[in-house]
Parts: C-alpha cells; structure tokens; sequence
C-alpha cells in the first residue's frame, strides 16, 4: 500500500535515514571497540612476555618466577587466575629444570616452532582451553644472536567476550529507544515543516475565478516553501489579469455587437411601421446592410483572434515578393488617404521574398495604413514604406497623427482598446485592427513595434524573417 502523506513519507525516510546511520555508527563503534581491545591484550601479553625474557633463567632455577602476579598485575591491572605461563627449551620441549608438568599447557604449532627458530614472536587464539578462547603468546628469548628459550604467556578473552556482549545488550536496548524518538521527532518535524504547506492549501481552496485578489502568504524567511508561494501568488496574479481581460473582452466584444444590431433593429422597426416609398425602403435596406456588414467584419476578426490565441491559425504560406503587397495596399490606402484630406506617401521599398499568406499580410498592412490616415489630421501626412535588414524585412508604416501616450503604448494591442484621444475623436472601429496585426505577424513568426508620443505621430514597425 503506498503512503499518499508526504508528512509520513518525510517521518519514514527520516526514521530510515537514522536507523540506518545508528546502525552504521554502532557497527563502526562496536568494531573500534573489538580491535582496541584485542590490540590491548596483546600489548599486555607482549609486555608480559618481555618482561619474563628479562629474567633469564640464569636468575632463577624455577619457573615461573616468584614475581609472576607483579608481571601480569603491572600490564593487566589485576591479577587473573586464569592466565597462563610457559618456559620451554630452543626446540619446544619443557625442560625440567625450569618447569613441573601440569595440566593445561598450551598448545606449539609447528609454525609457532618455525617463527620462534627465527626470533619472531607469534600471537594465537586458542580454543578448548576452557569456556572462552586463550591469546597466546609465543617469544624467543635470544642472547647472543641465538635462541635460548621460548617464553609463552595467555590470557583467557572472558573480560573481551563479556565486553562485547554487554555493548551488543546496550546497543540492543537503545536501538528501539532512539526508533521511537526519530520516528516522534521526524513526525513533529515534517508536521512543523509543512504547516505552511497547509496554509496554502486553505488559502487555495477559498481562492475561486469570481475571486482572484486574494493571496497566499509569505512568510519572508526566502526558503523553498516561501518561493513556492511567490510564485504561486504570481501565478495567480497572471490568472488574475487574463480573468479581467477575458471579462474585459467579453463585455467589449457585445458592446460592439450591440451596438450595430440596435441600430439594424430600430431602422427596420421604423421601416414596417408605415408604408413607405420604395426609395425610404431602399434607404433602409442600405443602411441595414451597412451594419450587417459591420457586424460581419467584427465577427470575422474575432474569430480570427480565437483562432491565434488558440495556435489554429491557418496560413496559405507562399514564397511572395513583399514589394508588390506594399504597392498594392499603397493603391488601396489612396483612397482611403484621399477621403480623409491625408496624404498617403510610399517611401523606399526594396524587392524582398518571404514566406507568408498575401490576404493575411495584406490585411495586416492596410489595417496599419487605416489606422494612420484615422488618427491624422487633415493635412498630414502617412508613409509606408520596406526595407531589408540581414535576415529580416522590415514594414514601416509612419504618420504625423495624434500620437500615443506611454500608457496608451503597453494597451494598444490589446482587443477593443482605443486611446483616449481617439474616442474623443469619434473615430469608428472597434478596436481590433493592431490586434489584429499583431496575430497576422506573430503567426509569420516575426513580431511588430510601435514608437510614438503625443501630437508628433506614430511609426510601426512590422519584422518578418526572410525567405531563404
């Protein structure tokens, strides 16, 4: 069954983690523990025995000397009764003269005679003796550079058997001791450590689309959690935003419609509710039809825009020479620059071949040189023109119209949004041409600009990568 809560997932890893280096550690302790207690016995022999080799047997005339309890007491810190003690000639034999036979005696492997011929010492363990093991020692007593003796001392491993259990029985009972406090520990830990964690989840749960402002709290401290949060608080911030401009759109995009199906309805109202000229009718019918088209052209950029933002956009790409779809918007934008009392200028434009769809690129450029002649007085003056720059052609389309403000310049994009200036004006549109354009360039993979202030005009700038 798989553990869904992180806070008992972080308790168990926790608990596993110090289980597993309580182990290590006591594994490491209690190896520490059997070597140095097996270095200090055979120092404690080895000191023994030359201790014993000092005392040749030209000081005494029986072994062992009467001083043997001193020997062992000084390097074993107590007389034990279990030791043992040897004196035996060059060749391993117990020469009466230094030596009783007793029972008990230690063992002499062939090795240990071997080693001893050659004045080594040799250390063994020695089972049988006894309910515990012996260490013993096997020194060459040597004078002279030659072997005159061997020497054996041992002790009996009781006090290193009885050390090591009594650590094992320690470890044992501490073990489940210290499970119980990491495993309560790791529980108050994670507990503490995801308070914030939940906190959030409360806060998230209360946050809904009709209410986006409030926020998750930050504690300040700068941690992972902390960060969590800011960037959950932007998150929500962005949601936020394409909330508002999604009710924002929503509430402009009727406005719009609204409007020219009232102005349709109310005409044909008026129309039906007399007899009327067949000129009166044929008025109407003029009129109606202006604001279906109206309504179709609003219609049809918006599911334009439905159709960028969703990545659906589709493109008739072609290899076209830009030059003549500038010449061919310049010819229709005349008109439109003649009606207004504008002067509509083409400027330097260079051949350049890209990848694209004319009717798209078309639109996007006469949706540009409409909105330059709109928002330029009569009188001025609008200039489009084409250049080639490296691996970019670049569409620039300039007037000496009202201008933008810099808060009109981060919102001119956007659908529906109209600067103060021109409502004032009372130019119509709704709003959606430079959105427009921007979908049409974007969906080119290139991008466009706009540089403008108040009362000197405005240039944009349409970049689109060149047809290799």
């Amino acid at each position: 069954m798989s553990i869904r809560s992180i806070r008992a997932r972080l308790t168990l890893w926790y608990t596993s983690l110090l289980t597993v280096t309580f182990l290590l550690l006591g594994g490491t302790a209690y190896g520490l523990l059997v070597y140095s207690l097996s270095h200090d016995m055979d120092a404690a022999l080895n000191g023994v025995a030359e201790a014993l080799a000092k005392q040749t047997p030209q000081r005494f005339t029986t072994f062992p000397p009467s001083n043997i309890d001193e020997v062992f007491r000084r390097f074993f810190g107590f007389s034990r009764l279990d030791r043992h003690f040897e004196m035996l000639d060059p060749f391993g034999r117990r020469d009466p003269r230094w030596s009783r036979p007793r029972p008990g005696r230690l063992p002499l492997s062939p090795k240990v005679l071997q080693n001893a011929s050659a004045g080594l010492p040799t250390f063994e363990t020695v089972k049988g003796m006894g309910p515990y093991p012996v260490r013993v020692l096997t020194m060459p007593v040597v004078e002279a550079g030659r072997v005159i003796s061997l020497i054996q001392v041992g002790m009996s491993q009781k006090n290193l058997y009885i050390t090591r259990r009594r650590f094992l029985l320690t470890m044992g009972a501490v073990f489940p001791l210290v499970l119980v406090l990491a495993g309560g520990g790791g529980w108050i830990l994670a507990r503490r450590a995801l308070r914030p964690v939940d906190r959030m989840t409360e806060a998230a749960r209360r946050i809904s689309a009709e209410d986006l402002a409030e926020r998750l709290q930050e504690t300040g401290a700068g941690d992972e959690l902390d960060r969590l949060a800011k960037t959950l608080n932007e998150m929500l911030g962005r949601l936020d935003a394409a909330f508002h401009q999604i009710r924002q759109f929503s509430a402009d995009a009727s406005h719009e419609l609204q409007t020219p199906l009232t102005i349709l309805k109310g005409e044909l109202e008026v129309a039906l509710r007399s007899a009327r000229s067949p000129d009166d009718y044929q008025r109407t019918l003029k009129s109606a039809l202006e604001e279906i088209d109206r309504i179709a052209h609003l219609v049809e950029g918006l599911l334009l825009l439905a159709r960028a933002d969703a990545g659906v956009l589709r493109m008739d790409r072609q290899p076209l020479d830009l030059a003549q779809i500038a010449e061919e918007v310049y010819g229709q934008g005349k008109v439109l620059a003649d009606a207004h009392a504008v002067t509509l200028h083409l400027g330097p434009v260079e051949p350049v071949s890209i990848q694209g769809d004319p009717e798209r690129l078309r639109r996007l450029l006469l949706n540009l040189v409409d909105n330059g002649i709109k928002y330029t007085p009569p009188g001025g003056e609008v200039t489009l023109s084409l250049e080639r720059d490296e691996e970019w052609a670049s569409l620039k389309v300039s007037d000496t119209g009202i201008g933008l403000s810099p808060e009109d310049l981060e919102r001119v994009f956007q659908p529906f949004y109209r600067a103060a200036e021109t409502r004032s004006r009372g130019e119509g549109g709704a709003g959606l041409g430079l959105c427009i354009a921007r979908s049409i360039a974007e969906a080119h993979s290139g991008r466009i600009q706009v540089e403008s202030s108040l009362g000197r005009g405005s240039t944009f700038t349409v970049r689109l990568p060149l047809h290799p």
